[in-house]
């Protein structure tokens, strides 16, 4: 009899339970827009943050909100946002794909070394220590922060610098937020001649670090012909909006810190 009061007591409170939740699942109901999850389907499912939501699932209802565009994901790329622009009845909007890029080309024997470290593998790290191992202080550490932050396999580390895989690479942003010099920037995908070199330094002691340092010596200032070139704090930069990819400066650049698409670096 005890086994059997026991059992009706317990399928009594099951049954209340069971009444009780589903009035409060009646009760408390919050219709979900089913544009969230279509929008959802769309995007890149790294849940990096680049579009400055907390994620894949916040960046997609923010979209059906108003609160975002179409086009605020960057890895899901031109057609994603085709796709979600097309959920929202709305235009994608023109939006020209960016990609991250490592404006440094001080790998081991061009860039000198002021010691060498042996701790705990993290750019972070060996940026505090010293002022890390090589001697330029604008130059790519080359410890990886930012290959393990890539959700997309596009980085990896060789020569001592960081090198991104530009067909893989959806310019979240991720590895330039993480870079503890600041090496790394989102660029145009268009834009194929550039700079590779940030140092700010004098001409003799940007030269006395790196081999190929910037010495702002405005010589691919001088052959531009479209005024796409200034120098500023130090070391030459391109205006991408001005810039037509001659690559007439890469070829005069004593340095060989402008990098330029194959064919001029070819005929040069």
């Amino acid at each position: 009899m005890i086994i059997l009061y026991a059992g009706l007591v317990l399928g009594g409170l099951g049954l209340i339970f069971g009444l009780v939740l589903s009035f409060a699942d009646k009760k408390f109901h919050v219709d979900v827009d089913e544009r969230v999850e279509k929008v959802r389907a769309c995007l890149g499912g790294a849940n990096c943050g680049a579009c400055g939501f907390a994620g894949c699932d916040a960046f997609a209802q923010a979209v059906v909100d108003g609160k975002a565009k179409p086009n605020g994901c960057a890895p899901a790329g031109a057609s994603g946002a085709e796709k979600i622009a097309s959920i929202m009845g709305v235009d994608a909007g023109n939006s020209e794909k960016m990609v991250a890029r490592v404006l440094c080309q001080g790998i081991r024997g061009i860039a000198k070394e002021r010691y060498v470290y042996d701790g705990y593998k993290s750019c972070m790290t060996a940026a505090g220590i010293a002022g890390g191992p090589k001697d330029c202080r604008f130059a790519c550490i080359g410890l990886g922060d930012c290959m393990d932050h890539c959700a997309f396999n596009a980085i990896s580390m060789k020569d001592g610098i960081a090198h991104i895989d530009e067909n893989l690479c959806t310019g979240c942003g991720q590895c330039a937020q993480v870079c503890p010099r600041s090496v790394i920037k989102l660029l145009p995908a268009s834009q194929k001649v550039r700079v590779q070199c940030r140092n700010s330094d004098t001409a003799r002691l940007a030269r006395e670090v790196c081999a190929k340092a910037c010495i702002g010596c405005g010589r691919c200032r001088k052959e531009c012909q479209y005024g796409a070139i200034t120098i500023e704090n130090g070391y030459a930069r391109i205006d991408p909006d001005k810039c037509q990819g001659c690559g007439a400066c890469a070829a005069v650049c004593p340095c060989h810190c402008i990098s330029a698409p194959d064919t001029v670096a070819e005929a040069s």
